[in-house]
């Protein structure tokens, strides 16, 4: 990451030189108080929108009314206030140019001075996720208003006028419906209690707008015929102080689009009629764009601009399932302070655990749907890949199509009842196919890929000028817990690891192995693309309930819920802040009971751990206070059935021995690369190499079998125990730029 110069020495002679009353002898001594500027809307090298809400922290030897602030040599002045029982004025500093911008603040004829640079940028970003990844294609034009219009594209970066509607709840129902014009509010509007006793009106503001090319929308309960338009000074009555960050779903498919459709209930009764806030934008759903640094920027800003419009919540929370969930984990660890807690379900880690295990599974499909020579069973295949059954297999091989740019491609897997076939070279219908890569008639046009949409992570090959790839299997040692168990025999063992190959640029089958690139793979680990675990999520709590169950059905499995858990364990030494809840219907039948019960029992529990340890203010370290106001309720723990299922607490392991009631009742299995010898974190994206070990075979090697094993593995076998190559913790707030600290 860039690194700006030190300003320091800078800020020492504008303190010296600010305001020209102050005496030449009082400004070179050192003062004995001393005010404290920070914006409170973001990092100050982060703003966005030309505007940045700012606190100025005053010792209490200093009359409020004294200070003095500039912009740029400009008085601004006016534009603060004094917070209420607080040493401190707040103020929001609007007119910020492009680029550096220096705010000032002190004492006329006194020695008390202080300053601040903002970096501001432009709403339509980029800020952190370096440039901006072409072709983009505006959908605003078919993105549904509250009031069912839909807005127009004003630029190229797809800009929408920044709109505001109204929409209230009647008395009895619970669907919203646009609120007419007037001065009052019409009769039948419902009424509303919000979590800390507010009785308001049942009537949602909605602001639509862009901010880093993506539509932004959020919500909070207000009242426009009896309150005043909203500020960041003067609280809402019907806002709780409560912000809700949601996130979408999906990945394939999610590239070079704008979205025309949150991934989420904005307009969520129970949430909103409660008293929270909630916002989103059309690039926090990966369907619409599965890349998570961009995510996190798009995050990023519309928390701000929430911030700027409204004022400062008492915490933030992310939330979401499946897509929604690896995005509401990768942007928190990867932006510490964004949230103060992370509700998720249907869990992944991030969308790259999806694509490298249904990487390897494909290669084991290859393998064994096409010839198959060592005489596989459908048992010995199911052994290998370490899932429930086929089905479960097959569902995790399709992923692989996320990819694979290669339109129409087709294979042999067996087609999911749920998802339908391979899936390779998908766009969206609204990018035209003049611009979509083809290797013979358009090579230099978009990738559909998870890794091309996001090659500014990535890097790009020089010599291809397509996004460098992660993927790497040099050294895994397929089948090694099935032959081991006896499942397979040595010869099958070594025909699969002879056989298995790799892929090219393309995702066509090689017959060498993928040799992954060291520095896309440091590049993944640094941004949180492959989620670390030890950024924010070091200190917040992570709570995941599962949804749904569905080892046998869509690629939902139990293990990369565990994943995210071994991730933290591994960078934190300890999962203290990581609760998982489990068990549920299969993921064709996500309504329920169960769920309904599992949603509200789990949330409940959630939000009071994070409102009472964000209300501590007691100076301690963050986990201290995390650990400290951790709910009984808040333990791991499984649902058992019935009508009104128990709920059942234990710690969670992984596994399909009925060794506890939980795994008796919702049994795990694993995936290919942990069969291989690899850990359950998967997180190990390319192993080092050791040499190979007589004593890592159970059965052992004839004299012929293990020559053979060595040519296999010239170079060694994966050494599991070590960190792989390119493996880096995460680094908090790492930019691509052009917004650097």
């Amino acid at each position: 990451m860039n690194r700006r110069p030190d300003r320091s020495r800078m800020k020492c002679l504008i303190a010296a030189l600010l305001f020209g009353a102050v005496a030449a002898s009082a400004a070179l001594a050192a003062p004995t108080v001393a005010l404290h500027l920070h914006t409170v809307s973001n990092h100050a090298h982060l703003i966005s929108g030309g505007q940045a809400l700012v606190r100025i922290e005053v010792p209490d030897e200093i009359d409020h009314a004294r200070v003095r602030v500039e912009l740029d040599g400009v008085d601004v002045t006016e534009r603060f206030r004094a917070v209420p029982g607080e040493g401190a004025l707040l103020g929001l500093v609007t007119g910020l140019r492009i680029g550096e911008n220096r705010l000032a603040a002190g004492v006329p004829g006194g020695a008390v001075a202080a300053s601040l640079t903002i970096v501001n940028h432009t709403s339509a970003g980029p800020i952190v996720s370096g440039p901006h990844v072409q072709p983009f294609i505006c959908q605003a034009e078919r993105f549904l208003l509250p009031d069912g219009t839909s807005p127009k594209v004003l630029d190229a970066d797809c800009a929408i006028e920044t709109t505001v509607h109204y929409v209230y709840v009647p008395a009895g129902e619970r669907e919203f419906k646009p609120l007419p014009g007037g001065r009052s509010l019409p009769a039948d509007v419902a009424m509303t209690t919000t979590v800390n006793g507010a009785r308001v009106p049942f009537v949602v503001r909605v602001e639509t707008g862009t901010l880093n090319r993506g539509i932004y929308q959020n919500a909070v309960l207000h009242d426009p015929t009896s309150e005043a338009a909203p500020d960041p000074f003067t609280r809402l009555r019907g806002w709780n102080g409560r912000l809700i960050g949601l996130h979408g779903s999906g990945c394939t498919g999610g590239w070079y689009v704008q979205g025309a459709a949150q991934g989420g209930n904005l307009l969520d009764p129970e949430r909103l009629g409660e008293g929270y806030a909630i916002f989103i934008n059309t690039l926090n759903h990966p369907s619409n764009s599965c890349n998570p640094v961009l995510a996190a920027e798009a995050t990023m800003m519309g928390k701000e601009h929430f911030i700027e419009t409204f004022g400062v919540p008492d915490f933030a929370v992310a939330t979401g399932c499946s897509g929604g969930a690896y995005t509401s984990l990768q942007v928190a660890d990867l932006m510490p302070g964004l949230f103060d807690g992370v509700h998720v379900s249907c869990t992944y880690p991030d969308a790259l655990s999806i694509a490298l295990a249904g990487l390897d599974a494909r290669l084991l499909a290859n393998y064994f749907l096409n010839g198959n020579p060592a005489g596989f069973t459908e048992a010995q295949m199911v052994a290998v890949s370490g899932h429930a059954n086929a089905r479960a297999w097959y569902d995790l091989a399709l992923q692989a199509a996320r990819t694979d740019p290669i339109p129409g491609r087709e294979e042999r897997i067996p087609a999911s009842p749920i998802g339908g076939p391979y899936r390779s070279g998908v766009f969206h219908a609204d990018v035209p196919e003049a611009l979509r890569y083809h290797p013979e008639r358009n090579s230099g046009g978009a990738r559909p890929t998870v890794f091309d949409w996001a090659r500014n992570v990535y890097g790009v090959d020089p010599e291809t000028g397509f996004a460098r790839r992660p993927f790497d299997n040099e050294g895994v040692q397929y089948g090694l817990a099935a032959l081991n168990a006896g499942s397979i025999s040595a010869d099958q063992f070594l025909d699969l690891n002879e056989r298995i190959g790799g892929y090219d640029h393309d995702s066509n089958y090689a017959a060498t192995r993928s040799v992954g690139d060291v520095g896309a793979i440091e590049r993944a680990h640094r941004s949180g693309t492959s989620l670390s675990g030890g950024g924010g999520l070091a200190a917040i709590p992570v709570f995941d309930w599962s949804n749904i169950y569905d080892e046998e059905n869509f690629y939902h499995y139990q293990w990369f819920h565990f994943a995210v858990r071994e991730r933290m364990r591994e960078q934190n030494g300890h999962i203290h802040n990581h609760v998982m809840w489990r068990g549920g219907p299969p993921i064709t039948q996500r309504s329920g009971a169960l769920n309904e019960m599992a949603a509200a029992q789990s949330w409940d529990v959630f939000i009071d751990w994070v409102a009472a340890y964000t209300a501590d203010r007691s100076g301690a370290p963050q986990l201290e206070r995390v650990l400290k106001h951790k709910p009984a309720a808040a333990g791991d723990a499984c649902y058992g059935v019935g009508e009104v299922p128990e709920l059942i607490y234990e710690t969670q392991t992984l596994g399909v021995t009925p060794d506890t009631r939980c795994n008796a009742l919702w049994p795990s299995w694993s995936f290919p690369r942990k069969e291989a010898g690899g850990p359950l974190h998967a997180n190990n994206l390319k192993c080092e190499l050791r040499p190979l070990d007589p004593g890592d075979y159970r059965g052992g090697f004839t004299e012929s079998e293990w020559r053979r094993l060595r040519e296999i593995f010239p170079d060694g076998v994966c050494d599991w125990e070590r960190p792989g190559a390119g493996f880096r913790s995460v680094e908090p707030w790492w930019s691509l730029g052009p917004g650097t600290d």
